[in-house]
């Protein structure tokens, strides 16, 4: 079985399918019985079906704004640019017009980063000669450099939402770029970024309780400061990362994927939870149980790691029950989700609901 630091590479895949639902399309299945020596070839499989997919429904296209000498007026002209244009005795307009163009950054991002996979020696023949075929649809596009791409700015509207998977995808893939010592040249890093890889661990686990649990409304929510006096300025905001409700009761997940989910304090040898995570958790839960009914519960989820000790404990603070535990991502995906389900049915057992 193959892993990308202590991860099934399948179980990404399976992560994703929950994250990003486009995944279920039928043209994405054989993909599941594929098997994958690591993330990148992994990738370069789904971004070349994605993009076949995505040239079938018709690629996006965007008004660009364009500016152009021409011999004849097009849209508005650029006064000082026509000027120092004729200054030159070329006798045209400087026009600036909107073209519906592909070449856009939606594009120009799935372009960029088909390259590097086309080029790395980490993806499978077949999978790069897909990425290839594909990208002889995107003749007239740029490619762009990756530092330069504001990825929280990206609109998906009507016409592009079926981009947002590719995207995340590209996303996924970019932000492992790591520079070379030796030449200076950008290649694909072997593992995920840790950054990256959190926040699909996070989607990841909120989508799964949607999915099967939809009577625990699992949602990211937004927790109100329980002041005295009606002043919050300058609080800072308490969104969590999953909250399960369920008849009067409440779980407040805290997803965590880090390197160690241990700290050790300097001159001490003693391995104790991250405080600052603990903390964080504690106070969402205090603040949102404002009645002290003692309902609302708090969890820090971990990612496992390949340490030696993880932490899978449970403690009573102050009327209300904080645990932290760790969930493998490094075994059967099956095994996976009976852990998600033991989470979900340790806040409905008490009513006796069977749960599919």
């Amino acid at each position: 079985m193959i892993r990308d630091k202590n991860i099934l590479i399948k179980n990404i895949y399976y992560m994703l399918s929950y994250a990003y639902q486009a995944l279920q399309f039928k043209g994405y299945k054989s993909i599941q019985t594929e098997s994958f020596d690591n993330v990148q070839d992994l990738f370069a499989a789904i971004l070349a079906k994605g993009v076949q997919h995505q040239i079938k429904q018709g690629v996006a296209k965007e008004y660009i704004e364009m500016s152009e000498a021409l011999s004849t007026l097009r849209g508005k002209i650029d006064i000082s640019a026509t000027i120092k244009c004729n200054l030159q005795r070329n006798n045209k307009l400087v026009c600036c017009y909107d073209e519906l163009s592909e070449n856009n950054q939606m594009n120009q991002i799935l372009k960029t980063t088909a390259n590097y996979l086309i080029f790395s020696d980490q993806v499978k023949k077949e999978n790069k000669a897909a990425l290839k075929r594909a990208m002889l649809f995107f003749s007239n596009v740029d490619t762009i450099d990756p530092k330069s791409i504001r990825w929280g700015a990206l609109k998906y509207h009507r016409n592009n939402q079926t981009y947002r998977l590719l995207m995340n995808i590209c996303y996924l893939v970019l932000s492992g770029l790591i520079l070379t010592t030796d030449k200076g040249e950008q290649k694909l890093a072997t593992f995920l970024d840790d950054q990256a890889m959190s926040a699909l661990y996070e989607k990841f686990v909120l989508e799964f309780f949607k999915k099967h649990y939809p009577m625990l409304n699992a949602r990211a929510m937004q927790i109100s400061w329980d002041v005295d006096d009606d002043v919050i300025k300058h609080l800072p905001v308490m969104k969590t990362d999953i909250t399960l409700s369920y008849k009067g009761k409440t779980l407040i997940i805290d997803a965590k994927y880090y390197s160690h989910s241990m700290q050790t304090r300097r001159g001490f040898d003693s391995l104790t939870i991250h405080s600052n995570n603990l903390y964080q958790i504690f106070t969402y839960v205090k603040n949102h149980d404002k009645r002290k009914t003692g309902n609302v519960a708090g969890m820090l989820l971990y990612a496992k790691t390949d340490e030696a000790i993880t932490p899978d404990v449970q403690y009573q603070m102050s009327g209300n029950t904080i645990s932290v535990k760790t969930l493998d991502l490094n075994c059967p995906f099956q095994i996976i989700k009976e852990q998600l389900e033991r989470i979900a049915e340790s806040l409905i057992e008490s009513d006796g609901i069977a749960v599919g």
